[in-house]
């Protein structure tokens, strides 16, 4: 009797210790503030914005040529020009391979060639998310994620972010190449797309922006694209469902808010955040829709465009959330882990003598990977698939995220601190 109403006591300060963690009464009150703060900023700069719009025009032509690719071999109409064109497919496969090893050389790629084509609006998208990207991987083997995570786990984890962003690069970058050759030499190239494997729903829509110069329905068109490029070959994949996708943890995400994406940005001699969160991520329409709203914050408003152009040309990308919050993180340990995590947030902010919490750079955190080549094959399959994608770019209501990124931390501690509390006060942990 002693014995079960032990447990039963023991039971009872477990649950209780935990709600206490998720609903503390300050906190709640400052994330209700922040957001708060957040909306208002947003509404702020939605007042300054100027909506990127999808040219009725642009879509019908672009539709009318998808039309006529419906039932047609994957690779037809390609046709190469002799020696030539086979050497520059050749160069533009190898400069891809070699910028494709890890998400750092990735993420500076996509920023040089925005810099040097700022027309193509896809490309720095591409680097502010692949920055995201390079900072979730570094959280696998940073403060908090191995608390919560086993190994293995956390390897899988890794594995699946890191094909996402090296399938994207390999069919996305040559597509990028082809069109800068197409300048150099001052004529289209895009007959040499098959060559690369790039799907034939994007060649009319290079043909189109090499004639219109329009880059919002070519950004829309690669965002389409890659998504629909890495539904099978990662998100619907066997083993990342099984190790990852469908897991508790990947449940957890939504609940932590671990799938944020963020661009940093400077206004008034502050930095910044900007954003979303995503909450599922395994819903391909959800995934298209969300890459949308990001353009359209990016692109669609000029405080964080130019905010975000300014913090991507002064800081170099490393993979460490240093990049954008000395305050909070260090690239190196300040001092061994203890085997009990103690408390260092407070409001978002470090706690009064709380070492900063390690993020490591990615070269720190994770080898270079030798992946195997994604699988070949054209996700097209008719044009009325893609229409819904090229109605309208929304911009979304609230996006400023500064304040709420700080109880957003405070989240992902709690759950460690409460991850801890569980292990700790589990029968024999303590030899009882």
């Amino acid at each position: 009797m002693h014995s079960r109403g032990r447990r039963r006591g023991r039971s009872g300060f477990r649950f209780g210790k935990i709600k206490q963690l998720f609903s503390l009464p300050a906190a709640a009150w400052e994330y209700a503030i922040g957001k708060w703060h957040g909306m208002e900023a947003s509404h702020e700069m939605l007042a300054e914005a100027v909506p990127l719009q999808l040219a009725e025009g642009a879509v019908a032509e672009l539709t009318e040529a998808w039309l006529k690719l419906e039932g047609q071999p994957a690779h037809a109409g390609m046709t190469a020009e002799g020696e030539t064109d086979r050497l520059l497919i050749e160069r533009i496969l190898a400069e891809t391979s070699r910028l494709n090893r890890n998400n750092v050389t990735r993420t500076e790629a996509y920023r040089l060639m925005y810099q040097r084509h700022p027309e193509l609006h896809w490309a720095m998208l591409a680097h502010l998310v692949s920055r995201n990207g390079g900072w979730n991987m570094t959280d696998l083997a940073g403060e908090w994620l191995p608390r919560l995570l086993p190994g293995d786990k956390r390897q899988s984890v890794f594995l699946l972010l890191e094909h996402a962003n090296a399938f994207i690069f390999g069919d996305a970058y040559p597509q990028l190449l082809l069109y800068e050759e197409s300048v150099r030499v001052q004529r289209p190239l895009f007959h040499l797309l098959p060559a690369f494997g790039v799907t034939r729903f994007m060649r009319p829509v290079w043909e189109q922006f090499w004639q219109r110069r329009d880059s919002a329905p070519l950004t829309v068109a690669l965002i389409v694209n890659e998504q629909h490029f890495i539904e099978q070959r990662v998100v619907q994949d066997e083993y990342f469902r099984k190790n990852v996708i469908d897991t508790f943890f990947f449940g957890m995400q939504s609940l932590l808010q671990l799938n944020a994406v963020m661009f940093p940005y400077h206004t008034g001699g502050e930095l910044r955040l900007a954003g979303l969160i995503m909450e599922h991520f395994d819903d391909l329409a959800e995934r298209i829709e969300f890459g949308k709203a990001l353009y359209g914050i990016l692109f669609g408003v000029p405080r964080i465009r130019e905010g975000a152009l300014d913090f991507a040309a002064k800081g170099r990308h490393t993979g460490s959330r240093v990049d954008y919050a000395p305050q909070l993180f260090a690239r190196i340990r300040h001092e061994a882990p203890a085997a009990l995590y103690k408390e260092r947030l407070l409001g978002g902010k470090l706690l009064p003598g709380a070492a900063p919490l390690y993020s490591p750079e990615l070269g720190a955190a994770w080898a270079n990977q030798s992946l195997e080549a994604a699988e070949p094959g054209d996700w097209f399959r008719s044009a009325a698939d893609i229409a819904p994608y090229f109605r309208k770019l929304k911009l979304p209501r609230s996006f400023e995220l500064t304040n709420e990124y700080g109880l957003l931390l405070n989240k992902i501690e709690l759950a460690v601190l409460a991850a801890q509390q569980l292990r700790v006060e589990e029968p024999g942990a303590r030899g009882e």
